[in-house]
């Protein structure tokens, strides 16, 4: 499936008076358009139909400052960090400031909240904006006073300097405002200095928690359209393949409410067999759910198995022919046969489900030619083109109106519960409100797919490591939903979904290294594999941080100083600046500051003990240094997590209740899928969907957390997935540690 693609020649930031307020923001200037021109345009209108700039914020001339969201808000505060980013630069006062999270639009440019880049990616581009948006007021400014410019500084919004001064709302009222930058010139825009930020990494109030205490936030469950019916899914017996071969809606037929049931059909193939059951209300919906009878043929993977899924995944890890090299350092093949020891493991993850709160739904409404989609949504930009595909409309047609999550974690990356949602409105030439119940949502689930992962490492006569083989095969949910987004092999063979290997990639020095990233299509056939939080991550490294261990054991070594000892910041892994600045050497120093603060190496009671792992978060590219240790009692089968230290460089922490706030959630996930979470597939679906024996992390077994940003004014990086990826292999060292056992399967399972 293509995603689509803006052609622009060059970007500019823009400012100009809209009515009563100056809006400024980072412009695309198309072929045809002069800079001049799209001041204009941008003056006169905010954004005409020819320009479609992307305007980040908005100053009114009583001095209020609107900065426009394009990420989606699903309890991360997204908003808040960005918006700090801004006013920050721009010198406003912070009591001044507002959101508005905005609906999918050319104009915002590419639309997508995951992969914990939403500060990462926003932060050069932000600042400069609000830096632009400064120089713009204080020229102003310098000349409605007759003050030079030099002189004057924005804070507080105020504009002051020279014995003078002048608030936003004065400037904007009666200046000129009217100016743009090119790409160069934004990219020169000198940002401030760390110790001159005042809102910056600073305890201030966030924007976007009022309304979430007060019951007023809006989620996709909330949304309501007059004259719209219901819509319940009923689902096929396979996510592939079945077809209905009848319908018998004769029972439904005495319930108050029910109004009939509809098939669609998808041309994008995502929902196959799904029928949809009508209705004036969701009771109504649900009941007649139950009284519908639907026979299906079932498609070829009907007989799926968990058990099938790994041994295929078992088999093709064992065969080194198969796979895309994702790393190829140095030379494995010749170390591997002059090794004079080797060993060897496989670890195993289980399929696991999103459950966000918010089960999955959608409000459709076809009017005045466009499609309206009331949902939330992590991805716009990845599923507009889908809704388009399947709708056989223009993706300008479509309108996706966005609300808060009930629960993200890569579910809403897809949308995919708005194409039974659409097909259903323009059928019933009405708007229809789509809701899963649990079981429904469960089944829909692209799950985090089943995984198998071997490793094979090399010692030479000295006992030394000379080499690592990894392969990891899955399930890829980018070959599922985004194909464009595949990697090319390292070797220029092959293509591979870095989202179901990155991690193999690591910061350790070995001087030879190969991953292989491997396609289960076993389990790509029988479900829609999906990103799941921390994606990658998450379950690579359960294998790579596990065997890490294991490596030091049989070296005889202690596991953080034998890590230490490959966290030297040589070659590769002395980073590149700004976003891995200090490369390898910055994760050995979370690593030695989590040692110290557990308390590692000291005396514990029988059953026992400590257990350790590192992360470097999401991507290698953007890494968030973080070092876990738990503290593990087991008692016969029974593992408990007493406490966890993390220590964590992420760079400078823009929003720092909120950057803990992650780090706390993230942690907890990560302790719920090392011993709580996971399902498995049972004839051609996932055997658990419902909250009754599928068991996150509950409160009576929270551990202590002691957890720990380490100051730093280094470029801010992600913090909603790194925090879990440490976890779960930590807490398997540990309960190695005590018992002398290893655990090899997540969840982990002693009996």
């Amino acid at each position: 499936m293509k995603l689509g693609k803006q052609k622009v020649s060059r970007r500019s930031f823009l400012a100009g008076s809209v009515g009563t307020g100056v809006v400024m923001g980072l412009g695309t200037v198309l072929p045809g358009c002069s800079r001049e021109t799209a001041v204009e345009q941008v003056a006169a209108t905010g954004g005409s139909k020819s320009f479609s700039p992307a305007v980040w914020f908005e100053v009114s001339n009583e001095g209020d400052i609107v900065v426009n969201i394009t990420k989606a808000e699903m309890g991360q505060h997204v908003g808040t960090a960005l918006a700090r980013i801004v006013a920050d630069e721009l010198g406003a006062d912070w009591d001044r400031v507002s959101l508005a999270h905005v609906d999918s639009d050319p104009k915002w440019g590419y639309m997508v909240t995951g992969g914990s880049w939403s500060v990462v990616t926003s932060f050069a581009m932000l600042s400069q904006a609000g830096a632009a948006g400064r120089m713009i007021l204080i020229d102003a400014a310098a000349a409605l006073m007759d003050v030079d410019a030099s002189e004057l500084t924005a804070e507080n919004s105020t504009v002051s300097g020279g014995g003078k001064s002048m608030s936003f709302a004065e400037i904007v009222s009666n200046g000129d405002v009217s100016r743009s930058f090119t790409d160069e010139e934004l990219a020169a825009m000198p940002i401030k200095a760390p110790a001159d930020r005042k809102l910056i990494g600073e305890s201030t109030r966030a924007l976007d928690v009022p309304e979430k205490s007060r019951g007023e936030a809006v989620y996709g469950l909330d949304t309501e359209l007059p004259g719209m019916v219901y819509a319940h899914p009923i689902m096929a017996p396979t996510r592939y393949g079945s077809t209905v071969t009848s319908i018998d809606d004769s029972a439904a037929k005495d319930i108050a409410g029910y109004q009939q049931t509809i098939t669609i059909d998808d041309p994008s193939g995502f929902v196959q067999g799904m029928a949809l059951v009508i209705a004036d209300s969701f009771p109504a919906a649900m009941k007649a759910s139950d009284a519908v009878k639907v026979d299906w043929d079932a498609g070829k993977t009907a007989n799926v198995s968990e058990a099938d899924i790994q041994a295929e995944g078992q088999r093709l890890v064992d065969d080194k022919t198969n796979g895309t090299l994702f790393v190829n350092e140095g030379d494995v093949s010749s170390a591997m046969d002059a090794a004079a020891d080797t060993m060897a493991s496989t670890y195993r993850t289980s399929t696991a489900l999103h459950f966000t709160l918010e089960p999955q739904n959608a409000l459709v409404e076809f009017k005045d030619g466009k499609c309206h989609v009331h949902a939330g949504n992590q991805w716009q930009s990845l599923i507009i083109p889908v809704l388009a595909q399947s709708l056989e409309m223009e993706e300008s047609d479509i309108v996706l109106h966005t609300y808060y999550l009930g629960g993200g974690f890569g579910r809403r990356l897809f949308g995919d519960q708005m194409i039974p949602a659409a097909h259903a409105a323009r059928q019933l030439g009405k708007p229809v409100k789509l809701i899963m119940q649990r079981d429904e949502d469960s089944m829909f689930d692209c799950v985090r797919s089943a995984s198998v992962a071997k490793l094979d490492a090399a010692f030479d006569a000295d006992g030394n490591l000379t080499a690592i083989e990894h392969a990891a095969a899955a399930g890829w949910p980018t070959l599922a939903m985004a194909p464009g987004f595949l990697g090319d092999g390292v070797d220029g063979n092959g293509k591979f979904d870095g989202f179901s290997i990155n991690g193999s990639d690591h910061w350790y020095s070995i001087p030879n290294q190969r991953v292989r990233a491997i396609n289960n299509k076993l389990a790509q056939d029988s479900f829609l594999p999906g990103w799941w939080r921390a994606v990658g991550p998450g379950w690579i490294a359960w294998g790579v941080e596990s065997f890490m261990d294991e490596i030091a054991a049989k070296m005889g070594k202690d596991p953080i100083e034998f890590r230490l000892s490959l966290l030297d910041g040589e070659g590769r892994n002395a980073g590149a600046t700004p976003m891995q600045t200090g490369g390898a050497n910055r994760l050995a120093a979370v690593l030695a500051d989590v040692r110290d603060r557990s308390g590692w190496g000291r005396s514990l009671p029988d059953g026992e003990a400590l257990g350790v792992a590192v992360s470097h978060g999401q991507e290698r590219a953007m890494p968030t240094w973080t070092a876990c240790v738990a503290h593990v009692a087991v008692d016969g089968a029974k593992v408990k997590v007493k406490k966890i230290w993390q220590t964590i460089d992420c760079g400078t922490a823009v929003h720092p209740e909120g950057a803990m706030a992650q780090v706390e959630g993230a942690t907890l996930w990560g302790v719920s899928i090392a011993l709580h979470e996971g399902t498995s597939f049972e004839n051609g679906h996932v055997k658990v969907r419902n909250l009754d024996a599928y068991t996150p992390l509950r409160m009576a077994d929270v551990p202590e957390l002691d957890l720990k940003l380490m100051e730093s004014s280094e470029h801010p990086m992600g913090l909603g997935e790194p925090p879990l990826i440490a976890v779960a292999p930590a807490i398997g060292n540990a309960v190695f540690a005590a018992t002398g056992k290893r655990v090899r399967d997540l969840p982990i399972r002693l009996s």
